[in-house]
């Protein structure tokens, strides 16, 4: 399985993730002259080699019309979009050639010459970070505006981001704990607490630590990507390490600060699957759907019914019951409650998956909730059910034609 670690030892910004993963690619100077082809104003970029605590690597310098991005404050990531923020109407009609909303970036985004699949994951990674900052700051997502100069800069690293992945095509991502460093941030709206608030509510479920390191070292557009191109987090899984890329930051520190990204082969997914098994023939349909329910909203994986026969020939149901190892106790107690029986058998079983992920494809009626599924050569795609409902009853096409045109990628 082709595996993807991001190690985010000091945090992440989009030029990191971005510097580590050109490192990566077989074709660099192609790479850069489609991303310097892509038509985005004034945007160049450049991989310059750069050293951080004796540690060469990449630092991917993003320029608009020949000049980095000014963000006027403490930041410890040159690259990154300063932090947005919501304008009166009166500051809007006179500051609005200056700033981007998030429309404008989605709209911006489309126009690129790039597959669809990039343009989904980009947009993916913007419509989090506007809804992030809109939480922050509490305004609604609409108002949430981008420094003109911050956001191309930035959209060049979420694209560039973006189009890596669908170069290097990992089975799947595993991105460590990460290092959001300690302290405060100066930003537009003056001195911030690290995590930044926009940042804090991207990362919320993901597993992130301070420490001694002072500044801002997770950016709210390092923490989209990371949340947006993650399969999982946590450690390093055993691999065959193939290639090691350094995305270099802007910032000096007394270690070294990059994003390290490590590609190898890794063994398909296994692992453990407990069955707790029980025969049932004095429970009614009614009661059984009931415990049913009930017991998937306790943690249980999947609960499913067998018609049996059981003692003196009475009809009955075997119920199965699957869970993680670890909740295997916690489980039982919940089977024994909830349902008629007096005992149940319990399996512990080795199993073979799919690495599961959350993905959206743009039809051309709309976008599609995807679930997806890869490993062991195998991809399953399935739409979700209510978003091709809901594009078939407004748009008054059979179901069908947009289940299938979700299916094949967006493409009717």
């Amino acid at each position: 399985m082709r595996t993807l670690y991001i190690e985010c030892a000091m945090g992440a910004a989009g030029d990191m993730l971005l510097g580590a993963l050109y490192e990566l690619l077989e074709d660099k100077e192609g790479f850069l002259a489609a991303m310097n082809g892509l038509g985005l104003p004034g945007v160049h970029l450049e991989g310059k080699r750069a050293i951080t605590c004796g540690i060469s690597g990449t630092h991917m310098e993003v320029t608009v019309h020949g000049l980095e991005e000014d963000h006027h404050h403490d930041h410890p990531h040159e690259h990154e979009h300063e932090h947005p923020h919501a304008h009166d109407h009166e500051q809007e009609h006179h500051h609005h050639h200056h700033h981007a909303t998030p429309d404008h970036i989605a709209g911006l985004i489309d126009t690129l010459p790039i597959s669809d699949e990039v343009k989904t994951r980009a947009r993916a990674v913007y419509d989090a970070i506007a809804q992030a900052e809109a939480k922050a700051h509490g305004c609604p997502v609409g108002e949430v505006h981008y420094h003109e100069v911050g956001a191309l800069d930035a959209v060049a690293d979420v694209v560039g981001v973006c189009y890596a992945l669908s170069l290097l095509r990992p089975d799947q991502i595993v991105v460590s704990p990460i290092h959001v460093g300690c302290g405060t941030v100066r930003c537009a709206h003056g001195v911030m607490p690290v995590p930044a608030p926009a940042t804090a509510h991207l990362l919320a479920g993901v597993p992130i630590y301070g420490g001694e390191v002072s500044g801002e070292l997770c950016t709210p557009t390092g923490a989209a990507l990371l949340v947006e191109m993650a399969h999982h987090f946590g450690p390093m899984p055993p691999m065959k390490v193939q290639k090691v890329g350094y995305g270099v930051g802007s910032r000096t520190f007394d270690r070294p600060n990059c994003v390290r990204a490590f590609w190898g082969e890794s063994a398909e997914e296994t692992g453990e699957i407990v069955e707790l098994v029980c025969n049932l023939d004095d429970m009614t349909p009614e009661a059984l759907a009931f415990a049913a329910q009930r017991l998937l909203e306790q943690g249980a994986l999947d609960v499913y019914t067998t018609p049996g026969t059981m003692k003196k020939g009475r009809a009955g149901q075997v119920l199965t019951v699957l869970c993680e190892p670890e909740r295997t106790d916690e489980m039982a107690r919940h089977i024994l409650s909830e349902t008629t029986t007096n005992g149940l058998r319990v399996r512990r079983c080795g199993k073979y998956f799919l690495t599961p992920k959350l993905g959206q494809v743009q039809t051309p009626w709309g976008a599609v909730g995807c679930k997806t599924a890869e490993g062991f050569g195998v991809t399953h795609i399935k739409p979700e059910h209510e978003d091709v409902a809901a594009l078939a009853r407004t748009k008054g096409l059979p179901y069908e034609t947009v289940w299938q045109a979700a299916r094949q990628g967006g493409k009717a």
